[in-house]
């Protein structure tokens, strides 16, 4: 993917509890000079994600904030928000975690339906964003800078989790992200992600006709990386087949209850990063993984 294309970022202004918060980046890499699909060291990979975002924030925000809304919970690029789909349920006093929140978006959405809600990223950069976000709607969440791979909260603390791109796709370990969401759900409690349908992967880029002919092999896990000039990472994307998603799960404890595959809706002519319209008619873009956590 020629650039980060999910709708939130998926990990300010409060910093998370001793131990937890991410200390900073050991070096900021430069400005990108290389990209391609190709093995990194997974430290490397990693760490990536809070540089660069910190960096983009305002970027991001700015190209895509109107179509996000400040306090709304949009699922994917496809435009289908949690109002309509309720994928979460009935949140009115629960306890909810959003991990890789970005600028809490959809976490000061769902403090409007009666949730209890935490917001969590890696990116102090987005949640500083979130908190001005925050006073320009007057509906405030708590956020926590925190890895998702490390979450700074006990165990069976919540009843609902979820993500909207956040995270997985930007760590080359999502099976750690699973674990702790897993700890830190309460038993019956639910896990909900969205993420780029693995399909995507093996299509160029490209929102256009020309992103609907396969160029590269599905089952190529080489994630997408940036390098700059130093080759150090920059940026880096992690393709996980739809087997590896179900296995992930699986492994931390969860039960897979459903995959939701949004279609493209006709009114629909937001074109965003390889998502748009042309391909939308023909491939799915987004795949939403519904967990539960038995008990």
């Amino acid at each position: 993917m020629s650039a980060p294309s999910s709708p939130a970022p998926h990990e300010p202004a409060a910093p998370g509890a001793a131990g937890h918060e991410p200390g900073p980046p050991a070096t900021v890499p430069g400005p990108t000079a290389d990209a391609g699909y190709r093995d990194v060291p997974a430290t490397e990979g990693g760490r990536a994600g809070r540089a660069w975002w910190d960096a983009n924030a305002r970027e991001y925000l700015d190209e895509h904030g109107a179509f996000l809304g400040a306090a709304d919970f949009c699922w994917c690029p496809e435009g289908l928000r949690e109002r309509d789909a309720r994928l979460l349920g009935d949140v009115a006093g629960r306890r909810v975690l959003e991990v890789g929140a970005g600028a809490a978006q959809c976490s000061r959405w769902l403090a409007t339906q009666g949730a209890r809600v935490v917001a969590t990223d890696v990116s102090g950069g987005m949640l500083a964003a979130g908190a001005a976000l925050d006073r320009a709607t007057g509906v405030r969440v708590p956020m926590v800078q925190a890895d998702a791979r490390r979450l700074p909260f006990a165990d069976a603390t919540f009843d609902v989790a979820f993500t909207s791109f956040g995270a997985i796709p930007f760590v080359p370990d999502a099976d750690a992200v699973h674990r702790e969401v897993a700890r830190v759900l309460r038993p019956g409690g639910t896990w909900t992600f969205s993420v780029t349908h693995p399909t995507r992967w093996a299509f160029p880029d490209d929102p256009s006709e020309h992103g609907l002919t396969a160029n590269r092999s599905y089952y190529d896990r080489r994630p997408y990386v940036e390098t700059d000039a130093a080759g150090r990472v920059v940026y880096a994307e992690y393709h996980r087949t739809l087997g590896d998603h179900v296995r992930e799960v699986v492994a931390a404890g969860l039960e897979l209850h459903d995959v939701v595959e949004p279609e493209w809706p006709e009114d629909n002519t937001e074109v965003w990063g390889g998502w748009g319209p042309v391909r939308g008619a023909y491939l799915p873009g987004t795949a939403i993984f519904r967990t539960r956590l038995p008990g």
